[in-house]
């Protein structure tokens, strides 16, 4: 478990996510509504492009693709989804196969969900801007998060 004291903590960890991050990658962010996965999408995002990029949302549009150093960035919020299946019709296939996929309510996709994957679930905690965030680390990303956070 991870604490966020506040914004800039959130911030501070899309970027060390960021910065081991490649081609390939799926990140499920998890968690309440206002919890901060937009906030944490958009610092991994702009980290990885370099350019300022507006990075909005992609509540009503379902997906933005963005172009980086390590491939597309495919950020997706599956929220409105009513069917898993339906993120057949966003491209999420091609974002398993070559980008980086970024995904807002990944239980919407139940099975279709990769193993190889990084989970990162935000929690409210204490104060009004803080959170927590627990990430798991399945196949080839439970190292990785071993290795950024040495001492859990």
């Amino acid at each position: 478990m991870t604490n966020l004291a506040d914004e800039s903590a959130t911030v501070e960890l899309a970027r060390r996510i960021a910065e081991v991050s490649h081609a390939g990658d799926v990140i499920g962010l998890s968690g309440d509504l206002g919890v901060g996965k937009t906030r944490f999408a958009r610092a991994f995002i702009d980290t990885l492009t370099d350019d300022g990029e507006e990075v909005p949302s992609p509540t009503f549009t379902l997906v933005q693709t963005y172009d980086s150093r390590v491939g597309t960035i495919w950020h997706f919020d599956l929220y409105r989804l009513s069917q898993a299946t339906e993120a057949y019709e966003l491209g999420i296939e091609d974002a398993f196969a070559a980008g980086v996929a970024l995904i807002e309510w990944p239980e919407r996709l139940q099975e279709l969900l990769p193993p190889e994957r990084l989970d990162i679930a935000f929690s409210f905690v204490g104060s009004a801007t803080a959170r927590s965030a627990r990430l798991t680390g399945h196949a080839g990303w439970a190292p990785r998060v071993q290795e950024l956070f040495p001492n859990g």
